[in-house]
């Protein structure tokens, strides 16, 4: 539905609200079409000089909506085309040459964690948890994240959040360098959205080419298609569609019981 991304646009700032609050705003194909076609506007519309991403209720995202990708793993299908709108988002996020700044107010998940590594300043709740758990659902990193994560935080700790899928707190994400700054949960969209006006009365060309220089969109968007080839190999495979079953039934996973 329309009303599950809200979109704004004041004082230069184009305000996007993941608003599924019921469903700890996972993301729909549907919410995905709406934040992709808002993105690729407001590279052609002056009036907006910034961009904020946050989550309605007491969550960031949950990151996608695991039963539809449990039915892409059902129906299978090969390339962007098995992924489509997601990979979409992602190529058109990856390429935004606006200043981008993300206020994770709570529970960040999988894209909802990778995203931040294509934002250009991030306000986290001190008490957030963010997670890549990707292995655990058989899958494999995204949004070139194999990658961005370990240089941002280290091999180690990157390795730990995919393979193990351990969370980090809002805390750990600010001393780790994921985000700007930790906050108690009811500031943090306050100072996103100071930043992100303060972003507006900079010099737009000036901040366009400071993004161009930090970081090759080209390089990155190369590299969400390879791993979004990998991806869709593991979520049409047998280890996916056990771990998508095993969602479904309410069960743990049995893994050992598919060859490798």
């Amino acid at each position: 539905m329309s009303d599950e991304i809200l979109i704004t646009i004041e004082h230069g700032v184009l305000r996007m609200v993941f608003n599924r609050p019921s469903r700890k705003n996972a993301i729909t194909d549907e919410m995905y079409r709406r934040l992709t076609e808002a993105l690729e506007q407001a590279e052609t519309n002056t009036a907006i000089r910034s961009v904020l991403f946050t989550g309605a209720g007491e969550a960031f995202t949950a990151g996608n909506d695991l039963t539809e990708f449990a039915a892409r793993s059902q129906r299978g299908g090969s390339g962007e085309a098995a992924l489509g709108p997601v990979v979409h988002f992602m190529k058109a996020l990856a390429r935004s040459s606006l200043p981008v700044v993300a206020a994770v107010n709570g529970l960040a998940v999988g894209i909802g964690v990778t995203m931040l590594l294509h934002c250009d300043l991030v306000f986290v709740a001190s008490e957030a948890r963010l997670s890549t758990p990707f292995v655990n659902l058989a899958l494999s990193p995204e949004l070139a994240s194999s990658r961005l994560l370990p240089q941002r935080i280290g091999h180690a700790r990157a390795y730990a959040m995919f393979a193990l899928g351990e969370p980090i707190s809002g805390a750990d994400a600010a001393e780790y360098g994921l985000a700007n700054k930790a906050l108690a949960a009811d500031q943090v969209l306050a100072a996103a959205e100071a930043a992100a006006q303060r972003l507006t009365r900079q010099p737009a060309a000036s901040l366009r080419a400071t993004k161009r220089l930090m970081r090759n969109a080209d390089q990155l968007v190369d590299l969400i298609v390879q791993e979004n080839n990998v991806f869709v190999d593991q979520l049409v495979g047998a280890e996916a569609k056990e771990a998508f079953a095993a969602f479904s039934e309410k069960r743990p996973p049995n893994f050992a019981q598919l060859s490798s």
